[in-house]
């Protein structure tokens, strides 16, 4: 993957992790850049981006300081999105990390192409969010 794939994946996810980025935003850059989507790996604390030939760029992302839930609790990963959707007064991503994690949520996949996050439990239980229009 070329240099400049790998410093917008960088700055997008350092732009979620510091919130001078919003999803949107985000999804909208990295579209632009040539991406199809990408994959957030909670217990590794690793974010993965993919483009259409195959190709990938891992980044080291923080750490979740939450132990993730042996449980998958749908309606608390709904209950997380829905603030970032929002916006809600207080919210960051780690914030949101950590809701997710302790709803039982050990990564998530987002596809542009598919207009939808995957989120996944220890277990593989999942949960699928369509996004806004």
């Amino acid at each position: 993957m070329d240099a400049h794939k790998k410093a917008l994946a960088e700055a997008c996810l350092r732009g979620a992790e510091t919130n001078t980025m919003t999803f949107p935003e985000i999804v909208g850059a990295l579209m632009n850049g040539g991406f199809e989507s990408y994959a957030v790996d909670l217990r590794r604390a690793t974010a993965t981006y993919y483009v259409p030939d195959g190709e990938s760029v891992e980044i080291s992302a923080h750490l979740v300081d939450t132990a993730i839930a042996p449980n998958f609790d749908a309606a608390g990963i709904q209950s997380a999105i829905r603030e970032a959707q929002q916006l809600a007064p207080g919210y960051t991503y780690k914030g949101f990390c950590k809701k997710v994690a302790a709803a039982g949520c050990a990564g998530y996949l987002v596809s542009f192409s598919g207009r939808r996050a995957l989120y996944i439990g220890r277990t593989a239980e999942t949960h699928v969010e369509q996004f806004p229009n």
